[in-house]
């Protein structure tokens, strides 16, 4: 296990180098570090000497080297809207995003869970077909069009909830950094419709994945010699068989936990919530090469673990998985 263990690691490590290799040659070709500090009334002269103070005049291997070196003390650049440095920003926006993913992640467990188990065990009812049916126009719809249409009807004709920001929120630690929404009631109604717009693009995908694989497990010999046995019919289906369909479901939500990041730029720019998508886009229209970066550095890291600590916890769950590896 620990060689095993350790080969994911190492790949994590190998996949982080390409991530902060290609977003270090995106601001290398396209940000200009000398006009974001000095504008535009200092002469060339003055520009060639702070290009060569600041070793923009090296090579491209030397200035990587020396990103990397920097990146392992946490500084990814200075923001060039904010003034600070650019890691510094994510990490001030990411409480934000977390818990809208955090949110949307738990409403796919508790909704998918249940409605695939009830779908493939009742393959024929009403609801199960009107499951399957919603979520073929679950997949199909954009997240933006869900957002609104949810605003549309909750927040603008039926005023149920709020259809912007993040409304009250409480500092948990007590030195400002994570202003959480998740403990003030008002906060938890300016969650509720920006989570359920995330969790829309998963959830029609995992009450499909439970589904099927719940439905291949039921027609394996083990759950048929657990029939003849004469076992309860809920220990088969809780214990016996949808044990055996989360293994495939673990892998995919930690992969869907890492796009989730990604699709909340959407998501978080329809209802204003000030988290890192919507800093994302105020960066692209400002230009803020440095902050760009180190966002697409912060959201690969997270995919990064995120998948690494789910495949060591399938390799935990499925030793297969490691003698199938070393093989």
């Amino acid at each position: 296990m620990f060689a095993f263990i350790v080969r994911r690691i190492t790949q994590a490590v190998f996949v982080m180098l390409v991530i902060s290799l290609i977003g270090f040659a995106i601001k290398n070709k396209i940000g200009d570090p000398v006009r974001d500090l000095v504008g535009q009334r200092v002469t060339p002269a003055e520009r060639a000497e702070i290009r060569d103070r600041l070793g923009l005049n090296d090579s491209f291997g030397e200035q990587y080297v020396r990103f990397l070196k920097n990146a392992a003390h946490g500084d990814l650049g200075l923001s060039f809207f904010y003034k600070k440095p650019a890691l510094d920003v994510i990490i001030s926006k990411a409480p934000a995003t977390m818990e809208l993913v955090f949110g949307a992640g738990l409403l796919i467990i508790l909704i998918s869970l249940p409605l695939g188990m009830y779908t493939a065990l009742k393959p024929k009812s009403f609801l199960s077909r009107f499951t399957m049916g919603f979520s073929t126009l679950g997949v199909s719809m954009p997240v933006f069009l869900t957002a609104i249409m949810l605003i549309y009807i909750f927040g603008v004709q039926l005023h149920w909830l709020p259809s912007y920001g993040r409304g009250e929120t409480v500092d948990i630690f007590g030195n400002g950094w994570w202003q959480s929404g998740f403990f003030t009631a008002d906060g938890l109604k300016h969650l509720i419709l920006p989570c359920i717009s995330l969790a829309s693009i998963m959830l029609p995908l995992f009450i499909r994945l439970i589904r099927s694989e719940m439905m291949e497990v039921l027609e394996t010999e083990y759950i048929k010699f657990a029939w003849a046995k004469g076992l309860p019919p809920m220990r088969i289906w809780l214990v016996h068989a949808f044990k055996n369909t989360l293994l495939p479901v673990v892998t995919v939500f930690g992969v869907q936990i890492g796009i989730m990041f990604a699709f909340t730029i959407l998501t978080e720019t329809v209802f204003q919530w000030q988290g890192m998508g919507y800093m994302f886009l105020e960066a692209v229209e400002r230009s803020d090469i440095s902050l760009l970066i180190t966002y697409l550095i912060v959201v690969g890291s997270v995919f990064v673990i995120v998948n690494t600590l789910v495949d060591i916890l399938y390799g935990l769950i499925n030793p297969t998985i490691r003698i199938a590896g070393r093989k």
